[in-house]
């Protein structure tokens, strides 16, 4: 048997950057949504008297040895599991290799999830004295091994990022709304917008201290401005469904996103340098923002370090008019929603064939 996991894609709400570490890595405060779009993982595992793993994609671009994030991770935890076997990954593209969405992060996390449904891994010896507590931490701490992005997508939904990103903590969640991710052929150099970041900090004068300070009011703020996105703190909408048709999903009620002010000051960072050496982007965010119309993005911005840029909208008309505003100007784009934390567990698992 096999399994296959949907390996769904992440959008970076707001995002705050510190200055350069000694270490080489910069802290950071951001908000991570998930959402519907998704690749597919299948791994199919058999315990054997010594490990081996092959991987496979539809994708040329796809690494498939032991550089590809899904062997890391799978690699890692038979390792902390104390397990050897026989492992086949097989990822299906369907979003951008590269762009600020986390593919690469979420089909580590998704082989992951593959892996434990092949081994029966909380049954295992590997971890009975520890649990399932003791497990989930350990996965978690694994993650952040293989990539700052990828622990985010062994909670899901509404996740706090702290760090480098990889200290995750979920977050009270917003109602699903739809989404329109515009994917610009410009290629983004994650290495040179952190460059250009370095060289803005030192030019404004932004020590390490005053990010310490700027990144936790940053969370702070976060925190308290998801904690009154919902009622009551009721926590998240259910399921959206994934793909499916659906219609409007907040209903006729004001988003959260603007209720509670987080749309009037959420921002992503990485534009204050992103744009300035890719202005076409900025313009795709005028496009998908449209402010000052009757059909305005509840929120844009650019996701991650780019090249990928989000709207998020009340109707699907307001979206569809959004992807219209983009064709027009020759800018490709998908249409999804976002993805609240029960949804994405319920859809992850597809049932297995026969």
């Amino acid at each position: 048997m096999s399994a296959t996991v949907r390996s769904h894609a992440k959008i970076n709400l707001g995002l705050g950057i510190g200055a350069p570490r000694s270490d080489g890595f910069h802290a950071l405060a951001t908000v991570y949504q998930t959402l519907e779009l998704y690749d597919l993982v299948t791994v199919t595992a058999l315990r054997a008297g010594s490990t081996a793993i092959r991987l496979a994609s539809n994708d040329r671009r796809v690494p498939t040895d032991g550089r590809n994030t899904a062997w890391k991770m799978v690699q890692l935890a038979l390792q902390a599991l104390s397990l050897t076997a026989e492992v086949e990954i097989q990822i299906e593209k369907r979003l951008p290799v590269q762009g600020g969405l986390g593919a690469g992060s979420a089909n580590a996390a998704a082989a992951l999830v593959g892996l434990e449904a092949e081994l029966g891994v909380l049954q295992t010896e590997g971890i009975k004295g520890d649990g399932q507590a003791g497990w989930a931490a350990k996965r978690l701490a694994i993650a952040a091994q293989v990539g700052s992005d990828v622990p985010l997508f062994l909670i899901g939904g509404t996740v706090l990022g702290l760090d480098r990103g990889q200290d995750v903590f979920p977050l009270p969640e917003i109602e699903p709304v739809w989404c329109v991710v515009a994917t610009p052929a410009v290629g983004v150099s994650t290495p040179q917008a952190f460059r250009d970041w370095d060289a803005l900090c030192v030019a404004e004068g932004l020590t390490a201290e005053a990010s310490t300070a700027k990144l936790n009011e940053l969370s702070r703020a976060y925190a308290s401005a998801f904690a009154g996105a919902i009622p009551g703190g009721r926590q998240g909408a259910g399921s959206s469904g994934v793909l499916s048709v659906g219609k409007d999903l907040a209903g006729p009620q004001e988003s959260a996103l603007v209720r509670t002010g987080i749309s009037s000051w959420i921002r992503n960072d990485f534009e204050r340098v992103v744009f300035r050496q890719h202005p076409s982007l900025a313009e795709i965010k005028r496009l998908l923002a449209a402010s000052g119309t009757p059909e305005a993005a509840l929120h844009a911005s650019l996701s991650g370090s780019g090249s990928a840029l989000f709207g998020l909208y009340l109707t699907r008309g307001d979206a569809e008019a959004a992807r219209k505003r983009l064709a027009d100007a020759g800018v490709e784009s998908l249409l999804t929603r976002t993805l609240p934390r029960s949804g994405y567990w319920s859809e992850m698992l597809l049932p297995q064939a026969g």
